[in-house]
């Protein structure tokens, strides 16, 4: 898929080595993150100097360890069912109320079991 046709929905992820990965929506990115060594054996996590999410609301690029991820909405990305990013807590709540989510998640707590939930 080329990321450049969904610019609101780019997970960008830049490691120390100055090289720079591009996923089209928060679900793949995780996908990949949970099966690095699978996916890009020639990195790893203490590689990985910024993961960056697009703001659903502002698309603005926020920190995605300090994202909220709004899961199972009736929200679709690119590539469907998608985790969707917000700089601001109250913000992934509101959106969480008006579009029939699930739950809002940390990062840390996406794992591949909720990822599952969106296959």
């Amino acid at each position: 898929m080329f990321v450049s046709k969904y610019p609101d929905w780019v997970v960008s992820v830049a490691f120390k080595d100055a090289t720079t990965l591009y996923f089209d929506g928060a679900k793949d990115f995780f996908i990949w993150y949970h099966n690095l060594q699978k996916y890009t054996p020639s990195k790893n996590k203490a590689a990985i100097a910024a993961i960056t999410v697009k703001d659903y609301y502002t698309l603005k690029d926020v920190d995605a360890f300090k994202a909220s991820f709004v899961l199972g909405s009736d929200v679709y990305g690119p590539m469907g069912k998608e985790l969707v990013p917000f700089g601001k807590l109250a913000d992934a709540h509101a959106f969480l109320k008006d579009h029939k989510g699930k739950m809002v998640l940390r990062f840390s707590d996406i794992t591949p079991a909720a990822l599952k939930s969106l296959e």
